[in-house]
């Protein structure tokens, strides 16, 4: 799909989903070779929570992050975003519908300063325009100074604008990692995928990462994470989906989950 605005396309438009679901997958499938990665996945993202997506090794969580995203495209199923089919859309097509994702290994932008690094993460800058650069160059230049605004805010807010001019590369991985997540912060995303956000992090950085991500729900911003820590997805995460074999093996409260005779064996017999 070249165009997730084209009025042709007849997935367009329908608003199918309830008022609060900003994320909806319905029976997604895929398969690599004789591999089913994801089985007829089916949940929900309602706005305003840390929904967590946990399950063993090979139960599909990233495969179903990379279908969500836009980076691999489904055999079946259906991906919305406030009540938009994005099924199949390129990945800045669905991050042009407000859904923005971290990876578990963040990219340091070689050449550039953190804050130069920040400035990749706003959508639908002018100056990515060839064109405006010559014809409405006074839009891009204050487009550019509010991103630079932004992105001065958004350090000071992670606690972190002393790293503005370091070079990216000389960045730990945690440090690296609440980067990555101030720079989706400027995309202002509608929902927010984070892919294990605190693996391989000290402690310290983790419970900072931990208290960044309290701090942005609780000034609106909703979250789907996946995490192996289990401590770390119990305390933030509400409700929790557990995949099992690519499948959708319960979705409750994390004392629902924990408790879960089903999930204590998907995670004693590993995953597939």
């Amino acid at each position: 799909m070249s165009d997730l605005e084209s009025a042709t396309d007849p997935r367009l438009g329908a608003n199918l989903s309830k008022e609060n679901v900003v994320l909806r997958v319905d029976d997604l499938q895929k398969s690599f070779g004789g591999l089913v990665a994801t089985d007829h996945a089916t949940f929900e993202v309602e706005r305003g929570t840390i929904t967590g997506l946990i399950g063993p090794n090979g139960a599909g969580k990233s495969t179903i992050f990379n279908l969500i995203s836009g980076f691999y495209e489904p055999d079946a199923g259906r991906v919305e975003v406030n009540g938009t089919d994005v099924t199949g859309a390129e990945p800045y097509e669905v991050a042009d519908h407000g859904l923005i994702r971290t990876f578990q290994t963040p990219r340091k932008l070689e050449g550039m300063t953190v804050r130069e690094a920040m400035l990749v993460g706003p959508r639908k800058q002018p100056g990515e325009s060839f064109v405006k650069l010559f014809t409405s160059p006074g839009e891009v230049a204050e487009s550019e100074s509010r991103n630079l605004a932004d992105a001065q805010r958004i350090l000071e807010e992670f606690e972190i604008d002393h790293l503005a001019t370091q070079p990216a590369t000389d960045l730990s991985g945690g440090q690296m990692k609440l980067v990555e997540l101030a720079r989706a912060m400027l995309a202002e995303p509608e929902v927010l995928l984070l892919d294990e956000p605190v693996a391989g992090v000290n402690p310290t950085l983790r419970n900072k990462l931990a208290e960044q991500v309290r701090r942005l729900n609780e000034q609106g911003t909703t979250f789907l994470l996946i995490e192996h820590d289990m401590e770390f997805v119990m305390n933030l995460a509400d409700p929790v989906v557990v995949l099992d074999r690519g499948s959708v093996l319960m979705e409750g409260t994390p004392d629902e989950v924990q408790s879960d005779d089903r999930v204590v064996e998907a995670y004693l017999g590993g995953g597939t």
